[in-house]
């Protein structure tokens, strides 16, 4: 894979800023590097005479529930508000029907569950990937209607189901609709669902401060107006019981970092430390973590892809029962199914992967600059993540399919500068169904335009070599000297890192590679001593990667010879002992 490494450099007074706000100025250029501020910022100033710049630091380094954004800024809240309190008030029975992801099943929870405190005669479902697909279908409508169910309020679906909300409009069933996917569009604007609300951020005409929530974020925010529109005391006190489910579902669902999403997520851990949920606790102890040291790492390697195991091989329903149980035993035992059903996952993830490998690099398709592979016998939980693993790979969008029930089924992931959804758009005539954001996407077609589909795909894509290399982004090249325990640690004021606000990266050239060693049953990691400074400076190095990976580092690491290297820097705990260590993400001669 073609990889190259940039340094970022973006001027600001770091030195000035950093005394301003008590931090290492190196601090204030890591959050300059993350936009938490611009050049612009820097110049224009507000009413109390601080710059735009210094408002922003401020709230990134202390933003906390106060500094989260009125609900009924939202298009469409007041009115979702007001349907559902009148639903409640008159004792129509609600349904919540959700997605099978990490982030329907955690908006499922919290609506259900804040609708039931207001009162609320109110159930759920949630699709079944295989049998229903991805979000509303005919089939549950009519068994809403079945049931006697007068309101459906969907949560992470629903923005592309016109004719499903059509139908309940005829057959008197009231719809709200709460998503985050992308607003269908034409030449005229959106193509909105004909629904009594429709509550998306992502509206051409909504005016609310943030686009970056998750579903469950739009869900925890109308669970948040509904205890206002109720009028409970301390509404947004109570509310805040939910936001450790919000911070799940940001994480899992990749969601950037950024703004609110930081907000909800920092608060959300905090809460998620001192968890009373028996589901949540009995996961995290099967894991074998303990709750008070959950982070964004856990939630995304481990919790996640557990709680979306359910839905991917069974039923997401098993998550969210897990959650909904006040059961200790029951708790543990859905526990113990759910880390069973992720570890079936990645033996079949992993199985995939490797076909989509050996098809690419004995056809036609690595000549492809958007991969369209189709695996016949994966299934269709999976190729989600196989599309990543290939895409991290080969560094070009990626789309993998398979076959169910006579049509094929995939999912796409892509590279920064290719927006899946727009360019699904101009394909539009040949897909059955498809939805997601720039990065994702699913999508439905029939098997006689596979080839066409991929056609079209790579004739219409602009994507040069520079597009498709793998980019390092380096914050500062930056000596092992300059690393203290001390400033890493004020680097956690960074903290919750992840998607658009990524851990602080470093480089160093010239480092002197001493006794590596491989580490581990699976050979996945090699340990070695890292010198450098005419043997001044000398500290712990780690290189984590595939067995085939760490065995080529350890050889280049055994002759000796000098190495450029970025890093992550850490702390690195044992036994009662700390010292530093750093993390190898990279190395070249």
């Amino acid at each position: 894979m073609k990889e190259e490494w940039v340094e970022k450099r973006i001027w600001a007074p770091f030195k000035a800023l950093g005394d301003k706000f008590g931090v290492d100025q190196l601090i204030i250029r890591l959050m300059r590097n993350r936009n938490v501020f611009t050049t612009e910022d820097l110049k224009e100033k507000l009413p109390d005479g601080r710059t735009f710049a210094e408002e922003k630091i401020d709230r990134y380094l202390h933003a906390g529930p106060e500094d989260l954004y009125d609900p009924f800024l939202m298009k469409d809240m007041d009115k979702a508000a007001d349907e559902i309190c009148d639903a409640v008030r008159k004792g129509r029975k609600i349904r919540v029907i959700g997605d099978y992801d990490i982030d329907g099943i955690m908006s499922v929870y919290i609506l259900v569950n804040g609708l039931k405190e207001i009162g609320a005669d109110t159930d759920w479902r949630i699709p079944h990937r295989v049998r229903d697909g991805y979000g509303l279908n005919e089939h549950l409508i009519r068994e809403a209607d079945g049931d006697g169910r007068e309101l459906i309020i969907t949560c992470d679906n629903g923005i592309a189901a016109p004719d499903q909300i059509r139908l309940g409009n005829e057959l008197g069933i009231h719809t709200i609709v709460t998503d985050h996917h992308q607003v269908p569009s034409d030449e005229n604007g959106d193509l909105l669902p004909p629904a009594d609300a429709v509550v998306n951020p992502h509206r051409s005409d909504d005016t609310y401060p943030y686009d970056g929530l998750c579903g469950a974020g739009v869900a925890w925010k109308l669970v948040t107006a509904l205890f206002q529109k109720m009028k409970r005391p301390s509404a947004q006190k109570e509310a805040m019981k939910y936001i450790q489910y919000a911070a799940i579902a940001t994480v899992g669902d990749v969601m950037e970092l950024t703004d609110e999403n930081r907000i909800i997520v920092r608060e959300g851990l905090k809460d998620l430390h001192h968890t009373d949920n028996p589901g949540l606790l009995e996961l995290i102890r099967q894991l074998g973590l303990t709750p008070g040291q959950i982070d964004v790492y856990h939630i995304g390697f481990m919790i996640g892809p557990c709680l979306n195991a359910s839905g991917r091989l069974d039923t997401a329903a098993k998550a969210l029962n897990m959650l909904m149980t006040d059961s200790v035993e029951e708790a543990s035992a859905a526990a113990g199914e759910l880390i069973e059903l992720n570890e079936s996952r990645k033996t079949m993830t992993e199985k995939g992967t490797a076909e989509a490998v050996e098809m690419i690099e004995t056809t036609s398709l690595k000549n492809d600059r958007v991969l369209v592979i189709f695996l016949p016998d994966s299934h269709v939980s999976v190729v989600g993540i196989i599309a990543g693993r290939i895409k991290e790979r080969y560094m070009r969008p990626v789309f993998v399919l398979t076959e169910t029930d006579g049509v094929l089924r995939g999912s796409g992931r892509s590279v920064e500068a290719y927006s899946m959804y727009d360019e699904l758009v101009k394909c539009r005539d040949l897909l059955t169904a498809f939805g997601g954001h720039p990065m994702a996407a699913g999508i439905t077609l029939e098997k006689e335009n596979l080839q066409a589909f991929r056609e079209q795909l790579n004739r219409n894509c602009t994507l040069t070599d520079a597009d498709m290399k793998n980019v390092i982004s380096v914050d500062a090249v930056m000596p092992q000297s300059y690393v203290t325990e001390r400033l890493i640690r004020e680097m956690d004021v960074l903290k919750p890192e992840g998607t658009g606000n990524t851990k602080p990266v470093f480089a160093e050239t010239g480092v002197m590679p001493e006794s590596p060693r491989i580490l581990g049953e699976k050979r996945r990691a090699c340990a070695l001593q890292l010198v450098s400074g005419d043997r001044r400076n000398c500290c712990r190095g780690i290189f984590f990667g595939s067995e085939e990976d760490t065995e080529a580092f350890f050889e280049r690491a055994s002759t000796g010879a000098p190495l450029s290297i970025v890093y992550e820097p850490q702390i690195n705990s044992w036994r009662g002992r700390t010292d530093i260590q750093l993390h190898i993400i990279s190395y070249r001669d």
